[in-house]
């Protein structure tokens, strides 16, 4: 990350990072949810719906969010392109700069779409909850030079958001809030002097936001169908989700290159053989060239402690 980028995200709680698909991945990816078209889910019941009734983030009131989840067990090459994100080379610099050596993808991916009138989300997220509790799985912080995300949202867009669209929308700055958000911003009844913020995005771009910004999403008001995808990724030894609970399906994880495996990894510390995705930066021919570090303890300390608790790790 850039200086400047570093600065943004430390002020705003979210950073655009343009481009990072190309157009042939983007088509790429619509073609392949195109072709699942089927498994798409409808938000119906009133109890699955993510907005209060009558309210701005509403839309019409009757058509449904529409989601759907399983892309990175699609067969090839369907599951391509929403594999890369787990260690794509413009991304992996972001990752470990946000969230730390050893991120790992924390819940499984979640395909968003949404037609003319759908309902948006109502605001949530933020370091403090409506009660005005802390919320630590989800804080940022920043210390000792480095900028922590407890749990970082990377949201990929598949289709373009101009000015009004409606969709993401944030509070600038609120990862940093130290007071419940108040009740009429999180409906969107009151957005008090400008306080909604939603960045203007292409297809390909990806927006990356701290859990603890504020966000949610206006409804949609363009006549083509919202499309994106959006992952979630923590430190190495903070979990949110337990999607990694006993083990992610095959059908999930065959074919995967040993960096997107990495990334899949359950929590555990980095000094436990833990498999440290690295690069995607540089020039010239190291430009986009990722690596993995394995980072372990001495032999003596690991056969002693397999001789003391009988197992390979204490």
């Amino acid at each position: 990350m850039t200086p400047t980028e570093k600065y943004l995200f430390d002020l705003n709680g979210f950073i655009v990072v343009r481009g990072v698909l190309t157009p042939a991945q983007v088509a790429a990816a619509n073609a392949a949810i195109d072709a699942h078209q089927s498994e798409f889910k409808g938000r119906t019941d009133d109890s699955l719906r993510n907005t209060a009734k009558g309210t701005p983030f509403a839309g019409d009131g009757t058509t449904p969010r529409l989601d759907m989840g399983g892309m990175l067990g699609w067969p090839a090459p369907h599951c391509d392109v929403f594999r890369s994100i787990l260690a794509h080379p413009k991304l992996v610099p972001y990752f470990r700069e946000l969230v730390g050596e050893g991120y790992r993808m924390d819940h499984l991916p979640l395909l968003i779409a949404s037609e003319k009138g759908a309902e948006g989300f109502a605001l949530h997220g933020g370091t403090i909850d409506t009660s005005g509790n802390y919320t630590p799985y989800l804080a940022y912080h920043y210390s000792h030079g480095r900028m922590v995300n407890n749990l970082l949202a990377c949201s990929v867009q598949l289709v373009d958001h101009p000015a009004g669209s409606g969709g993401f929308v944030c509070v600038r700055g609120s990862h940093k809030a130290n007071f419940a958000t108040p009740s009429e911003l999180i409906n969107g009844e009151d957005e008090l002097e400008g306080c909604l913020y939603q960045p203007e995005t292409k297809a390909g771009d990806v927006v990356l936001f701290s859990e603890g910004t504020v966000h949610g999403a206006k409804a949609w008001n363009m006549d083509y169908q919202r499309r994106l995808v959006i992952y979630r990724f923590a430190p190495p030894t903070v979990a949110y989700a337990r999607s990694y609970y006993p083990a992610y399906p095959s059908e999930m994880t065959d074919g995967m290159t040993p960096e997107q495996l990495a990334v899949l990894e359950p929590p555990y510390n980095v000094r436990l053989d833990r498999p440290l995705v690295k690069g995607g930066e540089g020039e010239g021919e190291a430009a986009g060239k990722l690596d993995i570090e394995v980072r372990s303890r001495p032999e003596t300390k690991k056969k002693f402690d397999s001789e003391v608790f009988g197992t390979k790790y204490f």
